[in-house]
């Protein structure tokens, strides 16, 4: 998610020439329906998943999903986004990603056990992260605000964090070449965003105080 849905370093990205003042609320509207849309897909998938298997853990998903939806449609506007193609497609690629994975490959009883946890540790993080985040929440990399507190008082980019437990809990469940390759697609994209959302950002004071106060991205101890 964007803002300290994320963060960056690096030196600060040339702004180009902004978009007529007529076009940009008509732009704007339409990548929030655009993006909501999206997230609505993936809460029908996901009901329609929790209606097959009775899965609690589904309602969970299905929760957070919601959210998504409801985030998209009254996010605060951000003060600066990037118009970078790169960015963009990291963005898409880092959220839509784990569209990709299918239940296939080996399925074995410690990796469904631990796997499970895992992704719950990751649903919890993403949750707090999205309620935390607020209106605060993007999609590619933009400045909408700094939120320090809660899950972004331990890591600069929580959400991020959460998809990698939660993607990391899938494949502990179905362990395949094709999930491995998804797992990998999916990481790097949100690495990615992590590193052009500092870059965008670490041009203003209070989030480069805040970069020096959270030391790390994703994963505390290592980046």
């Amino acid at each position: 998610m964007t803002s300290p849905t994320g963060s960056l370093e690096s030196p600060p990205v040339q702004r180009p020439t902004p978009w007529s003042s007529r076009a940009q609320p008509v732009i704007r509207t339409a990548a929030n329906l655009v993006g909501a849309a999206g997230a609505a897909l993936f809460v029908r998938a996901t009901l329609q998943l929790d209606l097959a298997t009775h899965s609690w853990i589904g309602a969970a998903f299905l929760l957070e999903q919601t959210w998504v939806v409801v985030a998209y449609l009254v996010r605060r506007r951000a003060s600066v986004v990037s118009r970078r193609l790169a960015d963009w497609l990291l963005a898409f690629g880092g959220t839509f990603g784990g569209a990709l994975f299918r239940p296939d490959g080996a399925h074995l009883h410690w990796g469904v056990s631990v796997g499970l946890w895992v992704q719950l540790l990751g649903l919890g993080i993403c949750l707090a992260s999205f309620f935390t985040l607020g209106r605060s929440f993007g999609f590619a990399a933009a400045d909408r605000g700094l939120v320090t507190r809660g899950p972004y008082g331990f890591v600069r980019h929580p959400i991020y964090a959460s998809y990698l437990l939660l993607q990391s809990g899938y494949l502990l469940q179905s362990l395949s070449v094709r999930n491995v390759l998804v797992m990998l697609l999916a990481s790097g994209c949100n690495m990615g965003r992590a590193v052009v959302e500092e870059r965008l950002l670490a041009s203003t004071a209070p989030y480069r105080a805040y970069r020096t106060q959270v030391r790390w991205r994703m994963v505390p101890g290592i980046w």
